[in-house]
């Protein structure tokens, strides 16, 4: 079963559907807010952001852009001086998990898992980041929950306070947001190793092989970016502090744990699906054998019976009225003498 590709116009499609209710439905920003340095922020246009530069002190921008929309490329070159390959790549749909320093600055790819309507866990979605500790631009192309999530927490004063927490806590989501797929198959392979093999054995394949091409691209998706925290923890400027290095940290371990968890669900897949092979393949064998055995034991009785029906005159027995019981008796024997042979070699 495979999901529907999502539209390539996936930003233009939102922003015909918003403008009508949204004045930034025709900018590149999708929302904006600056952070306060104690858990809260202000939001901000476009033309803000664009004019925006750091004034009280624990002051932090951050835009979440669309980068399919007319203006980012421009902003990201003109405005905030990224060089042209960074600005390149932001805007790219190079999706692979990545993160580089570049002078004070930090730039990362990461992925998010795609619960967007009709599609798969292994549809995945890309996240950009640039920033330089004062301010962070993410850019994606299909919605993603994740900014959102966070973007509530800093309306309710309670989100992070500076620039490197505000991208630990967007890796946090991102990667907590793991456990519903697997939770999912879990629950898919328990499912499917308390139903009756017998009645449904076709489907029950069909669901495993499912669970297995899911848990290979969610691991082949997802591993790379143990290795994009990894830098983003060991490389990033000095304005992510020691504390975001250990929220990093914390993000890596439990990513760690979630590659094992696929592992161990890819597993349990490949043991039921075995399973129900090897049982699939006993219940031919059975047949296939029982099948052996009939054409074994009518082999000699449609022999006699064959040799005997032919219609050649001068047939012994003809004219004798018993010639048809005897002949029932002597398959009759044949067919008991046939049960103890196969007794006898333990075929039976």
């Amino acid at each position: 079963m495979t999901a529907p590709a999502l539209s390539g116009n996936t930003c233009a499609m939102e922003t015909m559907s918003a403008a009508a209710n949204d004045p930034e439905a025709d900018t590149p920003m999708l929302f904006g807010r600056v952070l306060d340095g104690r858990g809260g922020g202000r939001p901000v246009t476009w033309d803000e952001a664009r004019e925006w530069r750091p004034g009280k002190p624990g002051e932090v921008l951050w835009v979440h852009l669309c980068r399919d929309r007319p203006g980012v490329m421009e902003w990201l070159e003109d405005e905030l001086r990224v060089p042209e390959p960074t600005a390149e790549l932001l805007t790219s749909d190079e999706t692979r998990p990545r993160a580089f320093r570049e002078g004070n600055t930090l730039v990362a790819t990461l992925r998010g898992i795609n619960f967007n309507p009709g599609a798969e866990p292994e549809d995945m979605v890309s996240l950009q980041v640039w920033c330089d500790g004062k301010r962070l631009v993410t850019l994606r192309r299909h919605p993603l929950q994740t900014p959102r999530d966070t973007l509530r927490y800093i309306d309710r004063g309670a989100g992070p306070s500076d620039a490197g927490a505000l991208i630990t806590s967007l890796t946090e989501r991102m990667i907590a947001r793991m456990n519903r797929s697997i939770i999912d198959m879990n629950q898919h392979i328990d499912e499917l190793e308390e139903s009756d093999p017998e009645e449904e054995a076709e489907e029950m394949l069909e669901k495993i092989s499912t669970i297995r091409r899911n848990c290979l691209a969610l691991k082949r998706h997802m591993s790379p970016q143990h290795e994009a925290l990894e830098r983003i923890s060991r490389d990033s400027p000095d304005w992510f502090e020691e504390h975001d290095r250990r929220e990093i940290a914390e993000t890596i371990d439990r990513l760690r744990r979630y590659l094992d968890d696929i592992d161990i669900s890819k597993e349990s897949a490949v043991v039921l699906q075995d399973e129900l092979r090897a049982r699939a393949a006993a219940s031919s064998d059975r047949t296939s054998y029982l099948l052996t055995i009939v054409a074994a034991i009518f082999l000699p009785l449609g022999f006699v019976t064959g040799l005997l029906g032919i219609n050649v005159g001068g047939m012994p027995g003809v004219e004798d009225g018993d010639a048809f019981w005897i002949v029932v008796a002597m398959c009759f024997g044949i067919f008991l003498m046939q049960l103890v042979l196969f007794w006898r070699w333990k075929w039976l």
